[in-house]
């Protein structure tokens, strides 16, 4: 198979204002003292993780990398006057989650100087599911090792998880996205607040109002026959620089002086993410695809309306749409019409919706078009692709004007995933 190099652009839709690659998606205003020691307070949602916690304080089980210091200590031991009111709220995180395995040990610290330190370190002394939370961290870390430094208001958190199957630990990153915009949706649902439209753009960010609010980071080690991955978020809840924050778009949006809290999006976020994962683990990422592409950037909408035909629905997405409503085309997609009693297949893989009934959609118009450069000998020649979706390896599967399939990588060496990008095609 050939594999070519290649730098695209997009054409549609316009996703971002672009950020300057040596700022993270949050940035400190003050430094961490190397000198003093990072305290960790341990704390357990039931009686069983508090015991746990006791044990890993007597036995001083958690270290720091290079030999940093750290002081643990017990839950009860958290002075609220101590650390402020904007502290993190260990009691407030634990009422509001209903987990079985994720979240319930918890460690948080009100200045660290890595959360995901902390976990992929410590990772044999943890359990599985547990977390680590800072209020302000100093030694963050991003993709290929970018660094950013995080302030209060920022939720900053890094979590343990355990896996057999390597070939689908590239598609866990995708999980964590989909669940931290499904949180998000879930605490406005239960708390009256308007939609705050957080959308995922490929494979680890997480974009609002075309500005970067966050980002997933998961890491893995391989130790007897396990995958160990430790999973990473950065999430703007109140701190609006150096893009925008939930907060700020939120008083945009509301007339109330509500406000998102950390504690509720955080235990939303491990309600909704054992689910999703228990899906993936037994079902495939297959199963979670369609919800995927809802809440990608890299999709657009064809609007049809349906006067005449008593019913439209996507196959295997019962009930919707109904007639004079929207569709929303994700990704290669095939629907059934029915006009009567009559059937028919119609395939948007083919470009165009082949019955007089309906518009013509371009194959422009089911997902975002990017221009590939690529090098022929001497010149430079221009294809046209479109993004369809994600291959089963997590990569995008993308289309050509020529109907030909491709797989495009990053180059591994760009701040944006698009700014260069390896086609691989398809048989």
């Amino acid at each position: 198979m050939l594999v070519s190099r290649c730098r695209c652009r997009f054409l549609f839709p316009p996703i971002q204002t672009r950020i300057p690659s040596s700022l993270p998606f949050s940035v400190a205003s003050s430094s961490m003292d190397t000198a003093s020691p990072s305290a960790l307070f341990l704390c357990g949602k039931s009686s069983a993780e508090i015991e746990f916690a006791k044990s890993l304080k007597s036995n001083d089980a958690l270290d720091l990398p290079n030999g940093g210091k750290i002081s643990t200590h017990l839950q009860s031991e958290i002075n609220s006057s101590r650390f402020g009111e904007d502290a993190f709220n260990v009691d407030l995180f634990f009422s509001s989650l209903s987990t079985k395995r994720f979240g319930r040990f918890l460690i948080w610290s009100p200045l660290l100087s890595s959360t995901h330190d902390i976990v992929s370190h410590n990772f044999c002394e943890l359990p599985v599911g547990a977390v680590c939370v800072a209020d302000t961290q100093s030694k963050g870390r991003g993709r290929s090792k970018n660094a950013w430094e995080s302030p209060r208001g920022c939720l900053m958190l890094s979590f343990t998880l355990q896996m057999d199957d390597g070939k689908i630990v590239p598609l866990v990153q995708y999980v964590v996205c989909l669940a931290v915009t499904e949180a998000i949706k879930d605490v406005c649902d239960r708390n009256g607040f308007p939609c705050i439209d957080v959308r995922i753009k490929w494979p680890n960010d997480l974009y609002l109002n075309g500005l970067k609010v966050g980002g997933i980071l998961c890491t893995s080690t391989y130790k007897s026959k396990k995958f160990n991955v430790s999973s990473g978020l950065g999430l703007n809840v109140g701190n609006e620089k150096p893009t925008t924050c939930l907060n700020t778009v939120l008083k945009e949006l509301s007339a109330s002086s509500n406000e998102f809290r950390r504690e509720d999006i955080m235990a939303a976020f491990f309600n909704k993410f054992e689910m999703l994962y228990d899906i993936f683990i037994s079902q495939g990422f297959q199963t979670l695809e369609e919800l995927y592409y809802r809440t990608w950037l890299h999709s657009c909408s064809g609007v049809f309306k349906c006067t005449k035909w008593r019913n439209l629905q996507e196959s295997g997405f019962h009930g919707l749409p109904y007639p004079e409503k929207k569709i929303s085309i994700f990704a290669p997609v095939s629907l059934n019409v029915q006009n009567g009693e009559t059937f028919k297949k119609v395939v948007f893989m083919d470009c165009h919706i082949q019955r007089r009934k309906f518009p013509s959609v371009s194959l422009a118009e089911l997902g975002q078009r990017v221009i590939v450069q690529e090098k022929n000998e001497d010149r430079v020649v221009e294809n046209l692709v479109t993004i369809q979706g994600l291959t089963s390896s997590g990569y995008l599967l993308a289309i050509g004007d020529d109907k030909q399939m491709c797989e495009l990588h990053p180059n591994g060496n760009s701040f944006d995933f698009f700014n260069g990008l390896l086609r691989r095609k398809l048989e």
